[in-house]
């Protein structure tokens, strides 16, 4: 029993490294075919319609409650420890550093994500990859490319509108039901607002979008097994992606505190 145990450890220690190994190869060919990226910008254009425009009224959704319920919680959190004319500090700094950044890029991997593998899954499973090889087109130059740099240029654009309707639905939140005045609250918000704050919250979305494209295309190109293989394809890229954005998050995190 201890010998099967250690050798399912060993296995799949094998396949996160073989994996691993397989990410940093896609990257380095995404890297190479850059060079390259005018030539497809219609490509790149479509990407990101699909990527930035289309994914913006979700994001705007997600953002107002996620603003809303930051608020309730921050008064509940400043409630016997602080006036409540903090709220819009409290509010807009946990907006802008960490609630609006990791919700949008949650937001995206479900949506883009999971769209990215089940698309180039199809493609795989129905041979149009191994056509394109045919007629001497790189798969990852005419697929993965445009989807690469789409995500990145998009992603900490849908940060700034998540950032901006988040922190307007906790003043919604702070006036009407806390009775705070607009004058107090954006006073908050602007008295010990950082503009590094923002940056960072925009390099995150970088890299947030990059590893979002990076795992949908991956598991795309790797995808087996017909419609069944599919679908499975496209949960395995929301769960790898979500979890990596965690990780990214506290990675950003410590390495700048």
């Amino acid at each position: 029993m201890i010998k099967n145990l250690v050798q399912q450890i060993g296995n799949k220690t094998l396949e996160f490294f073989q994996a691993c190994g397989q990410l940093s190869r896609l990257f380095a060919n995404i890297l190479a075919f850059s060079p390259k990226i005018l030539r497809n910008r219609r490509l790149l254009f479509n990407q990101m319609e699909h990527i930035g425009v289309n994914s913006l009224p979700l994001v705007i959704i997600i953002a107002i409650f996620t603003g809303a319920v930051a608020a309730w919680q921050a008064a509940y959190q400043l409630k016997g420890l602080a006036p409540l004319s903090f709220l819009g500090t409290a509010t807009s700094r946990a907006i802008i550093t960490e609630l609006g950044p990791v919700l949008t890029g949650i937001i995206i991997a479900g949506r883009v994500g999971a769209s990215i593998a089940a698309e180039i899954g199809s493609m795989k499973v129905t041979e149009q990859i191994d056509a394109l090889e045919t007629m001497g087109i790189s798969p990852v130059r005419f697929l993965a490319v445009p989807r690469f740099y789409a995500s990145i240029i998009m992603m900490p654009i849908l940060i700034i509108f998540a950032d901006i309707i988040a922190v307007f639905g906790a003043f919604i939140v702070s006036n009407y039901f806390l009775g705070i005045s607009f004058d107090v609250y954006f006073l908050s918000v602007k008295r010990f607002f950082l503009m590094s704050d923002l940056v960072f919250g925009m390099i995150k979305g970088v890299f947030f979008g990059g590893i979002t494209a990076l795992l949908g295309c991956q598991i795309g190109f790797n995808t087996e097994g017909g419609a069944e293989g599919v679908g499975l394809s496209t949960i395995k890229s929301f769960v790898l992606t979500s979890a990596s954005i965690l990780f990214l998050d506290y990675l950003l995190w410590s390495l700048i505190f």
